[in-house]
């Protein structure tokens, strides 16, 4: 997958303290792209925009992952 387009943004959901930290690319056609920002050449998670809406919503409804 070509991913050099991505626009990395950091994910609102990150910590302020520098420890938990993602990035996330969601301008990219039928894809969704989340990296670690501390690793950002350590690879990439890629998810369909239904599955990314379904982790947002249940982050939302948890207040937590997992």
């Amino acid at each position: 997958m070509d991913v050099t387009g991505a626009r990395w943004r950091k994910s609102t959901r990150s910590s302020t303290n520098g420890g938990a930290c993602v990035e996330v690319a969601d301008n990219l056609l039928g894809v969704v792209l989340v990296r670690d920002t501390k690793d950002r050449d350590g690879g990439t998670l890629s998810f369909g925009p239904a599955g990314w809406q379904a982790f947002i919503d249940l982050t939302k409804r948890t207040g937590r992952v997992g």
